[in-house]
């Protein structure tokens, strides 16, 4: 009897570990399998530390995409990496605001935007356009498209993600927002505490039914009520969710609760307003993530190699590396192993010793390409520098 209890309650201890750990499982891995334009697609490493885990990722997912009516931009690899806490804590100061570009990060790697298609009326800045109407019908068919620097990213609930046809089960988590709470698909248990039945989550956002704007177009036309995202008003009870499209609630992936925040669509799969979280950011949100420029965070601490059912290994400090073509001709492209050191600096030089490229913070099991077409066939010399490793790479420009 006592074996058998010690049995079922080492099982508990490896439930309730494997359910502590959503952070690094979410992730859909891959480093073979390519999507979009040949680009290898989902994410192509995780790394950890005790406080947070790195996903490095291409931004291109693993279904089809495309095309994109009236849309120009092509989805691009943007070599991303994001950094989520493993400790979210709710920012009790001053919120932070949901901004414009990527606001957190889907499983697979593709990139969380907000409602809001970056322009108002008039550009006065008082009705801000609302995506999903504005961009939807330039929308793949997995409700995603590419901005003009080629970020594939989905504004609305990502159908082709997950199944959104599942009403029985607790929808997954479906990606993490920038500071560190969960996103789920649009089902979840009726009550707070777990209980209850499956129900589709409702946002608690209204449709106004006023014919007129203060300082913007009469409804009707051009501007129907819901093209603006100033046409919604929060009313708290009238769904299940805050006004972030939120709350705390137990997952099965967090039995002890969790704030948590859901994709909303309503019962024919069409997304419904504000789509993804909203408005302000529930938790603190760190450095890196957001901002001009964001999406490229620099490793600093010792992280381990998420490898899933196979296991952990460390990140070594050599610099692992392959590089083709060479000799070269228009471009050459390196990939770091995933075994490879962090924040690897590439230099290129010619024959005289004069510096013509520099990137910073490249990263293991990412891709990257140097462009070779306007320099003169001759020698050149690619320096890779980590914080404790140099090496030197000879290239051939040919002709």
């Amino acid at each position: 009897m006592k074996k058998i209890l010690l049995a079922i309650y080492l099982m508990l201890i490896a439930v309730t570990t494997f359910a502590q750990i959503p952070e690094l499982e979410t992730w859909q891995q891959n480093t073979t399998s390519t999507g979009y334009n040949g680009i290898v697609s989902n994410v192509q490493l995780v790394q950890y530390s005790t406080n947070n885990v790195y996903v490095s990722c291409t931004c291109i997912p693993g279904y089809s995409i495309g095309p994109w009516t009236g849309n120009p931009n092509v989805a691009s690899n943007q070599n991303f990496v994001f950094k989520i806490t493993r400790s979210p804590q709710q920012n009790t100061g001053t919120p932070t605001a949901v901004g414009l570009g990527h606001i957190g990060v889907w499983s697979n790697g593709v990139s969380v935007f907000n409602v809001s298609d970056a322009m108002s009326y008039n550009n006065q800045g008082l009705w801000n356009r609302n995506a999903y109407y504005w961009e939807g019908s330039g929308f793949d068919n997995c409700l995603g498209h590419p901005q003009q620097q080629g970020e594939y990213h989905h504004h609305v609930s990502p159908t082709c993600l997950y199944n959104d046809l599942d009403s029985v089960e607790h929808s997954p988590i479906i990606g993490y927002a920038f500071d560190g709470f969960p996103i789920y698909g649009a089902y979840a248990y009726t009550n707070t505490n777990g209980t209850g039945a499956i129900k589709r989550m409702q946002s608690s956002y209204v449709m106004n039914t006023a014919t007129n704007r203060t300082n913007g177009p009469a409804v009707g036309g051009m501007y129907p009520n819901g093209c603006f995202i100033e046409d919604y008003t929060y009313s708290a009870g009238a769904g299940d969710l805050d006004e972030r499209n939120g709350r705390f609630c137990v997952t099965p992936e967090y039995p002890a609760g969790t704030y948590a925040y859901f994709v909303t669509i309503d019962q024919n799969r069409v997304p419904q307003f504000p789509y993804t979280f909203f408005g302000t950011y529930y938790g603190v949100v760190q450095a890196g993530n957001t901002g001009p420029g964001s999406g490229h965070v620099t490793i600093t601490e010792v992280t381990t190699v998420y490898t899933g059912t196979t296991g952990i290994k460390s990140i070594s400090d050599d610099i692992k590396y392959t590089l083709a073509e060479n000799p070269v001709k228009d471009y050459a492209y390196i990939y770091f192993d995933p075994q490879s050191v962090n924040n690897v600096k590439a230099e290129i030089y010619d024959i005289r010793g004069q510096l013509l490229f520099s990137q910073d913070n490249m990263q293991p099991s990412i891709s990257y390409t140097f462009d070779f077409t306007t320099y003169t066939t001759g020698t050149y010399f690619l320096y890779l520098t980590s914080a404790n490793k140099r090496i030197v790479q000879k290239i051939i420009k040919a002709n």
